[in-house]
Parts: structure tokens; sequence; C-alpha cells
């Protein structure tokens, strides 16, 4: 009777400290695949009014579905998971584990951060798609696309590319990459002040205080047994490894049921920590404005581009820019342009979950598209896409198509004085 009570005790805490937690999420498996979650097309097609005529379209996109970015945290799970087999503490789910990032391993040998095929299928989805609704600006039309230098972008923009010249290849496209291009594209890599924001580390206590207080080693412990020695490996930090393993197989085309290792509450509280970390690192916040003001040459450039099409600059109008980033190229543009659902501020990080989600941001492919729009009249309206859906972006207003001088006033203002370029 004693043993039953203090059993049902313990359940009572166990419920009652989640519950007690009134920003823990409940996301399914697949949302808590965070920004490794392969893309999903649109449930619907969006069509627009006979009474607008599409000439332009902006499109920045992230790559497709990946091998593992580098064989690091695949390496790691497998030496603590060898580690618990040699100590005699690995349990029968451990050696499941142990299977599973063997065969990871061995599927991403060479490949590693590569384009896989499903990012491929993604990138042609897409193309096939804006092909369909805007099949006037590529018939015998000038398109433009540029890619980071990652192999992953740049094979993104190829496949996507190649789509569209499967469909009509009387397009006249240019295609570019290269460290060049790093400014639109990777200005992670180029801003100086947000590599002095990373390094001065203003982000790190909040995400650590998270850490602290969600991570359990629970899952760790139902793979490598309770008397499994750490040694000088921080636990929390091997959780959150054995979070992205997990989370990263599906991008991969590999069977990985999460279920197996994680509870519903412990896969969202390591989700939770990647996906605040992303969201400190890489958007606008009460930290700093910095992670997000690096996306202004980016959005100068998309301006300036719609601007050519308006003022007919050029001889051979360009219908068409297409730009191949990273999760970080769009993160910070989105937050930017304090796109809904993309830009959250607070100063108490426990709420980002619940407002702000890398799965619905920077999921694989993601992609935001700024579509132009004339009328009969001469009269130019835009609209954007995120995620190949359209969402109001002027504040206060649910229009989703918006004159382009109040869109133009709108986006210059999100860019700061010092980035301007007009």
């Amino acid at each position: 009777m004693r043993s039953l009570f203090c059993f049902s005790l313990s359940l009572l805490i166990a419920i009652t400290a989640f519950a007690a937690d009134p920003m823990a999420t409940k996301f399914s498996a697949d949302d808590c695949q965070g920004s490794l979650k392969p893309y999903t097309a649109p449930a619907k097609e969006y069509a627009y009014p006979d009474s607008l005529a599409p000439v332009f379209i902006n499109h920045v996109g992230r790559h497709g579905s990946r091998f593992p970015a580098s064989s690091t945290h695949c390496k790691q799970m497998l030496k603590a998971l060898e580690d618990a087999q040699e100590q005699g503490t690995i349990t029968s789910r451990g050696k499941e584990l142990l299977e599973i990032v063997n065969a990871a391993i061995e599927t991403a040998d060479g490949q590693w951060g590569a384009l896989d095929y499903l990012g491929m299928e993604e990138q042609r989805g897409i193309a096939a798609r804006m092909y369909t609704r805007y099949p006037t600006l590529f018939k015998e039309k000038r398109v433009e696309a540029i890619s980071s230098y990652s192999p992953r972008c740049v094979m993104s923009m190829y496949s996507f590319t190649h789509q569209l010249t499967r469909m009509n290849n009387t397009i006249e496209l240019s295609t570019g990459s290269g460290r060049g291009k790093s400014l639109l594209m990777r200005p992670f890599d180029v801003e100086m002040s947000y590599k002095d924001f990373i390094e001065l580390g203003q982000w790190k206590e909040p995400y650590q205080q998270h850490v602290d207080r969600v991570v359990t080693t629970t899952a760790l412990a139902r793979v490598l047994g309770d008397d499994f020695d750490y040694g000088d490996t921080d636990p929390k930090e091997l959780a959150i490894v054995e979070y992205y393993v997990i989370a990263g197989m599906s991008a991969m085309e590999m069977e990985c049921d999460a279920s197996r290792f994680f509870t519903t509450e412990e896969y969202n509280a390591l989700w939770s920590c990647f996906n605040l970390r992303q969201y400190l690192q890489r958007t606008s916040t009460t930290l700093s404005s910095v992670p997000a003001d690096i996306a202004s040459p980016l959005l100068c450039d998309m301006i300036e581009s719609v601007d050519s099409v308006v003022a007919r600059k050029g001889n051979t109008i360009v219908t068409a820019k297409l730009r191949f980033g990273h999760a970080e190229t769009l993160m910070p543009l989105l937050s930017l342009m304090r796109l809904k659902g993309c830009y959250y501020k607070t100063n108490y990080f426990d709420t980002v979950g619940p407002n702000w989600q890398d799965f619905n941001v920077v999921p694989m492919s993601a992609n935001l598209q700024m579509v132009l729009f004339k009328t009969a009249k001469g009269n130019f309206y835009l609209r954007i896409d995120r995620n190949e859906v359209p969402v109001p972006f002027i504040p206060g207003s649910n229009e989703i198509y918006v004159p382009w001088e109040t869109a133009r006033e709108y986006l210059s203002n999100c860019v700061p004085l010092y980035y301007q370029t007009w």
C-alpha cells in the first residue's frame, strides 16, 4: 500500500510540475523537429483577382531538406551509446538508437550537409507551383537567380531553376553563386556587428537559464541506463544532442519514431531549447535588434528590384529574382519585416515557445515571395506570401494586396537609416 501511495504521489508531483508551467507546449512530434522539419506544401491554392496581373516576383528561399550539417552530433551520440555499451548500462532502447545512429552515419558519409533527394523535390515543387500560378512571368522572360556559396544552396537553386526550365524552356535564365553574394545571403558571415553580438554572448544567459529549467536527463537514461557514467560530459547538453540527432532524421529520409525515445513533454522541452537559441541568435529581441538588422541589405535589394520594375528602368526587365540561402538568412529577414509569427518581443523568454516557433518560421525550404501586380490602369499592388501562403503585412490591416507606395513606405521604415540605400 505504501509503495502504491509513493508511486501515486510521484506521478502527481510530475503531472503538477508540468501543468504548473503555463508556457509548456504540447506540439506534435512532427512540429518538434523544429527547423529540421521537412517542408509541407500549402493545403490549397491562393488565386488572385482577375483585375490584377502579375508582373514581378521576388523569392527568397531556404535550402531544401538535407543530410545533417556535419557529423558532430551523430558522432557525439554514437560515442555515448558505445560508452554505455562498454559500461554495460545500455538499454534495449539504447541498442535500438545505436542502430539508427550507425545507419545515419553510414547514409550521410561523404554527404554531410548536402541537399538530399527530398530537398530537391521540395524545391522542384515550389518552382512548379510558382510557374503554374504565374506562367506569364516565365514565358520568354528573363529570370535571375543567386545563391549562397554553400553547396546545398547552390543545388537548391539548380533544382528550382531546372524545374522552371523544364516547364518552359523559353526562359532567359542566369544563375550565380559564391562568396560575393554573402552580404545578401550570408550576412551573419560578414557583418561585424553581428559577430560581436554572438561573441559577447548576450544571448547565452537566458538560453542557459532555460536549459537548466526545462531539460531533464530522463530520455538519456532511457537509452544509456540509469547507472551510466557521463564523465566530463554535461548530461543536459548531451540530451540536446540526442534531440538534434533524432529530430533531423526525417530531413534525411530516415525512419525514426521519436516517441520511442521521448515523451511528448520531453520532446517539447528539448525542442524549446533549440527554438529559443535560434530566436535569441537570429531575430530582433529585447536583447538586440542586430540579428534582424543584418538582413537590411537583402530587404533593400528587394525593394529596389521592385522599384526598377515600377519605373521600367533598364532595357530588359527581369520578371523574377530568385535567391537561395539558409534558415539564418530568412529568420533575420522575416523578423526585420515584422511579419506575424516571425517577430516577437518579450522580456520573458519562457514565453517564446508559444509565440515564435521555428517549425513555422523556417522549416526546410521555407520561403518568402513578394509578388508585384499591376491593374489595367497602371496601378501597382504588392502581395507577400510566406511559405506560399498570402499574409497581411501592414500593421493594423488585414489587406493582402497593398498599393506599392504604401508597401514601400512600410518596408523602407523597417530598414534602419544607416542601412538605407535610397
